[in-house]
């Protein structure tokens, strides 16, 4: 033991909880508090409850809101738009041709980049669906029944053409370790409707195609309190590890220990005027919430069997992506703000022919199910549902049998929440290869403003200082995209 290097942090521990300290500090802690609260009132509100509900920093919105909740169905890996809701028939038609190089000189691409570059069709069929007359791939049978309810952009772009920067970009703008996501924001700027389950929760399944790892950081707060952050629920067996009381601790043992260490942190708290202080208070405060919450969540032994036939479920909490839907709508239900399901397999650079349909049936079935149990619950118009990957396949064959990533155009599906059903917004050009300027293009960075749109949240408005300057999630970009809300 190293003891003078001990005696130092002890001296230096009793200098910092000095009357002396505390006197000589105060002035400056109080004075910054002060202004602090007049800039932002929220600040003042969270110190003085530091244990009670995060209600978020807005105190009215900034117009009217359309969505209380957000369900992101994440499609990772990038599933290809050509089998799914961008018909080509001339992509078709020149099937096995040279690509034109018109389309390509000076593009970046990525494993294609340098490569004789084929095109390649499609090899489903597409139908024109519902009233609306949506053309949907009939790979996804059960989405197509939804096509009154669903708007389809076909138009989306992106900046970034590998797996991780790509996840990195959709989820918080941006791929600079350290920024927020999209989830954390909304958190952040409204808080969550429950007390006793985390304000964004994060679910995970794969199958179907090669499922490129997802990071943590995706559902990062990062420069944000660590309390925004979202929180991982296993898919399978225990949805959070180690929620119940060890054999022999009974819950009022459980509670006085709870109160005795939030005294501690509470101590320390009024000393440092920390956030993260006071994340640590609110989480142990939700960890001993979630005893009781969780479990009950997670039985599923009150659903009807309609309702699992609906989402396609073999066996509730068997890991599947249709699982995991019918636990979003719990979620959903019981005031979680923000849900992200995660299905890993959509990363085709081979066997697409093959590995395509068995990954639409993984998700199709579960995801209208999703949208058709809202409904009948009353739940779509105010619950913001996204159905989309971080970029979408190229129009080129890779490898014969595949499709590389593509950044100039992909598509996703948005519903309910305020989103106009039944439409197609933006196109492509003839062979799918990049996004018509006609006013109809979506960014990634629209797609934020348009999402904290509907919520009711000006995206040039939520903002948070860090390292000397008002950060955002869309940054310095973003347009709402207000053709698409009703």
């Amino acid at each position: 033991m190293n003891i003078p290097r001990a005696l130092h942090q002890f001296q230096a521990n009793q200098q910092a909880l000095s009357r002396r300290t505390f006197l000589g500090k105060s002035a400056g802690i109080l004075g910054s508090f002060a202004l602090g609260s007049l800039l932002n009132p929220g600040v003042l509100k969270a110190a003085a409850n530091p244990s009670g509900r995060w209600r978020g920093i807005l105190t009215s919105p900034h117009f009217m809101p359309r969505a209380k909740r957000i369900i992101h169905l994440c499609m990772a890996g990038g599933a290809s738009q050509f089998e799914t809701f961008d018909h080509k028939p001339m992509l078709r038609k020149i099937h096995g041709q040279p690509f034109p190089e018109s389309f390509t000189a000076g593009e970046q691409l990525a494993q294609l980049q340098g490569s004789e570059l084929i095109a390649r069709g499609s090899s489903f069929d597409f139908t024109r669906c519902g009233q609306s007359g949506q053309m949907i791939s009939n790979l996804l049978p059960h989405t197509q029944t939804i096509a009154d309810d669903i708007c389809i952009i076909r138009s989306m772009h992106t900046e970034q053409i590998n797996h991780d920067p790509a996840h990195a970009f959709m989820n918080a703008g941006s791929i600079i370790k350290g920024r927020p996501s999209m989830g954390s924001w909304l958190l952040y700027g409204l808080g969550a409707e429950t007390e006793n389950l985390p304000g964004y929760v994060v679910l995970m399944s794969a199958g179907g195609g090669q499922g490129q790892p997802i990071s943590s950081k995706q559902w990062s707060s990062g420069f944000l309190p660590s309390k925004f952050q979202g929180v991982p629920f296993q898919s399978k067996g225990e949805a959070v590890h180690y929620v119940g009381n060890p054999e022999g601790v009974c819950q009022s043992e459980q509670r006085q220990a709870l109160e005795a260490i939030n005294s501690l942190n509470e101590l320390q708290e009024r000393e440092r005027l920390d956030p993260e202080i006071q994340t640590r208070i609110s989480q142990y405060e939700l960890a001993f919430q979630m005893q009781s919450s969780v479990p009950e969540l997670t039985d599923m032994a009150d659903e009807p069997q309609s309702t699992l036939d609906l989402y396609g479920i073999d066996e509730p909490g068997d890991g599947t992506f249709a699982s995991n839907c019918l636990l979003a709508r719990r979620l959903a239900e019981r005031g979680v703000r923000f849900i992200q399901l995660y299905h890993r397999g959509w990363d085709h650079h081979n066997n697409l022919d093959d590995r395509m349909p068995e990954v639409c049936r993984m998700v199709d079935q579960a995801s209208a199910g999703l949208i058709k149990d809202l409904k009948q619950r009353g739940m779509l118009d105010d619950t913001l549902v996204i159905w989309g990957s971080e970029f979408g396949r190229t129009p080129m064959a890779q490898g014969g049998t595949g499709r590389d990533h593509h950044i100039n155009s992909f598509s996703l599906w948005m519903a309910g929440g305020g989103v106009k059903p039944g439409i197609t917004w933006g196109s492509t050009d003839e062979l799918g290869y990049r996004f018509i300027k006609d006013g109809q293009e979506v960014h990634v960075h629209d797609l934020h403003a348009t999402m904290l749109a509907t919520f009711g949240i000006d995206h040039e408005r939520l903002t948070y200082r860090y390292q000397g300057r008002d950060f955002r999630l869309t940054d310095v970009h973003g347009h709402v995209v207000n053709g698409i809300l009703s």
